[in-house]
């Protein structure tokens, strides 16, 4: 096949299929190109699957506590063979949704295979060359490997692997204490792993505060998950009860031997085989697509969106990024990517929700702080649910009495952190919040408490 159409997109995640949905909405001819499976990383191997494990894990764990509740239980046993069966179930409704909507939709050429660029204008998928006004790029990323001693002699597992575990592991040793490691640590520990999660840093998820660190740490060891800190250099072998890993930390054995391994080490962008050069798109030294705020890259015609462009690696940037290159090519409104305030959750229980600032990096901005906190033990929801790990944060500009950002760990954290985040976006003061009435009760009612409490950063 040789054909021009109107616009060609490349990965079918989060961004792709609804900017199609969009431009064959306004008469444009289409093809989206997917090499491998529909709907990108979030339906197949990130968020879809894995909040499904999360939540089995969560209905495990309650179980086990029904005695708090009121339940007379007998002993829990964990069928994992069901609760991957669960998971699956939902990642291929999701994908197979995706991939029936593609198809079905008028005037979108769905092409499946591996999308190389050979010109600015021209992309070779198999024996096939199609040509494209503009080009859309929504490839997504996958699992970066580190070049740990060792690491390609042993067998290990990332993100995408862990979804076709057949067995549960006696004991999953996780190189990383960021967002992925510690869901992967928590979930599995509930299902009856031993867990021991390896970090080369001083603290976990390290972009956090300290307090916020401290606590989901106080939160996993209190569930038997261990933690080694500090792993300055981390090396593995062959073990005949599996992988060694050796770490070279300031206490503790030098050597974890577990049955698995997870790299949960960071991301890096399918830039790699795309033919970029070909085309003259240019990328930064992490390999993603240099883009501007409109999310064009250095070829003014071709659009980077999602994970491959290196502004945001979560489904909700994604999308948003979708949102503005539709809204400037088909909407004449000018929205751009540094309009968004940072967001995003850790969906350990309980879970973090996150928005703007952390402290430390609203101290480097030079204001004047006034902060606010409340442990999740004085919110009357969480005390009614059990659930009263954690605790609630805010920062505000003294002078604009701005908000600059927010911290929710704690039972629906995730959820409550948006009527935080929407006074953000709507550019309004902290005391807007002060003067809402909220629902009772919940979590959220307490947000206009902790505002209410400001004090100044000493």
């Amino acid at each position: 096949m040789s054909k021009h159409f109107d616009a060609i997109i490349i990965g079918a995640g989060q961004a792709g299929p609804s900017l199609a949905g969009r431009l064959t909405g306004a008469g444009k001819t289409v093809a989206l190109i997917e090499r491998k499976l529909f709907g990108g990383t979030c339906v197949n191997t990130g968020c879809m699957p894995t909040k499904a494990m999360v939540a089995s894990a969560y209905a495990i764990h309650t179980a086990r506590r029904g005695a708090e509740y009121g339940m007379t239980t007998g002993t829990i046993s964990v069928d994992f063979a069901r609760v991957m069966a669960r998971k699956e179930k939902v990642r291929l409704d999701a994908r197979s949704g995706v991939e029936s909507w593609l198809k079905s939709m008028k005037n979108c050429t769905v092409i499946e295979g591996h999308a190389r660029f050979e010109s600015p204008t021209d992309v070779r998928v198999g024996d096939d060359l199609i040509s494209g006004d503009q080009i859309f790029i929504n490839t997504g990323g996958r699992a970066a490997i580190p070049d740990f001693p060792g690491v390609d002699e042993v067998s290990y597992l990332t993100n995408t692997s862990m979804m076709d575990l057949a067995d549960l592991p006696d004991h999953l040793v996780i190189i990383g204490g960021s967002y992925i490691g510690l869901e992967f640590a928590q979930m599995f520990r509930r299902f009856g792993s031993e867990v021991t999660v390896i970090e080369k840093g001083p603290r976990l998820i390290g972009r956090e505060d300290p307090e916020v660190s401290d606590a989901i740490r106080d939160i996993l060891e209190k569930e038997g998950i261990n933690i080694r800190l500090n792993a300055e250099c981390i090396r593995f072998a062959k073990h005949k009860d599996g992988v060694a890993a050796g770490v070279n930390c300031t206490s503790g054995a030098p050597e974890v031997i577990g049955s698995h391994v997870l790299l949960a080490t960071g991301r890096r962008p399918n830039t790699d085989d795309l033919g970029l050069d070909k085309a003259g798109v240019k990328t930064d030294a992490r390999g993603n697509i240099e883009v501007d705020d409109f999310l064009r890259s250095s070829v003014p015609h071709i659009f980077a969106m999602g994970d491959c462009n290196g502004r945001g690696a979560f489904t909700h940037t994604s999308y948003n990024d979708f949102e503005i290159v539709a809204a400037n090519l088909l909407d004449n409104d000018p929205r751009q990517v540094t309009e968004r305030i940072q967001t995003y959750a850790l969906y350990i229980d309980p879970p973090l929700g996150r928005a703007g600032m952390t402290e430390s990096e609203a101290r480097k901005s030079g204001r004047k702080l006034l902060i606010g906190t409340r442990p999740m033990t004085r919110v009357g929801r969480a005390v009614e649910k059990g659930e009263t790990q954690g605790f609630m944060k805010v920062i505000v500009d003294a002078d604009t009495k701005e908000i600059l950002g927010a911290s929710i760990l704690g039972t629906g954290g995730d959820e409550a952190i948006q009527s935080i985040l929407d006074v953000m976006y709507a550019k309004k003061p902290y005391t807007l919040i002060t003067r809402a009435m909220h629902i009772h009760p919940t979590v959220s009612e307490l947000i206009p408490t902790v505002f209410g409490d400001l004090s100044p950063a000493p």
